[in-house]
């Protein structure tokens, strides 16, 4: 069973960022039209993350992904297809002891534009990054063995941070 681990944010997160951008470039050559890293690990202000690097694709053809599905599984991620987000691929890497989550979305798709500005809203306001980390270490306390149970408990502060990010880009 996976438990709830939030740790300090450390620049090792960017240094495994880069080494697995590397590795996917490589993967999906023919298919990738951009690589982010993204989630709390790519925020330092936050200050606190699960330490699972979050990255985020684009590519030309989300279809075309799954031809790729064997070849990824040679570098340890697992194809969980949609896994429940219409038009994304997710590929989570480490089984138990996760290490990676890529979601992959085809160029044009809504969520991109979430994603990035979400990050860039909370890389530009310190403060709000900062309430977030707050919120993960208070949550991960409460819900060390239900990861789910974190994960819900963020949801609501998330979204308002969405929106807060859309409007902030606008």
């Amino acid at each position: 069973m996976r438990k709830t681990e939030i740790v300090p944010w450390t620049k090792k997160w960017e240094e495994s960022y880069r080494k697995e951008e590397k590795l996917l470039n490589e993967i999906f050559i023919n298919e990738l039209v951009d690589i982010y890293h993204i989630g709390s690990t790519s925020v330092p202000a936050i200050g606190y993350a699960k330490p699972i690097i979050d990255i985020l694709m684009i590519v030309k053809n989300i279809e075309n992904v799954d031809i790729y599905n064997d070849k990824i599984r040679n570098f340890g991620y697992e194809p969980r297809g949609e896994n429940g987000i219409s038009g994304r691929r997710y590929f989570p890497k480490g089984k138990d002891k996760r290490t990676h989550h890529v979601h992959i979305y085809q160029i044009g798709n809504e969520n991109i534009h979430k994603h990035l500005s979400l990050k860039n809203y909370l890389l530009n306001n310190p403060e709000e990054a900062k309430k977030y980390g707050d919120l993960k270490i208070e949550l991960a306390k409460k819900f060390k063995e239900h990861t789910h149970q974190y994960q819900k408990g963020k949801e609501t502060f998330v979204n308002e941070l969405v929106e807060k990010s859309l409007r902030w880009r606008n």
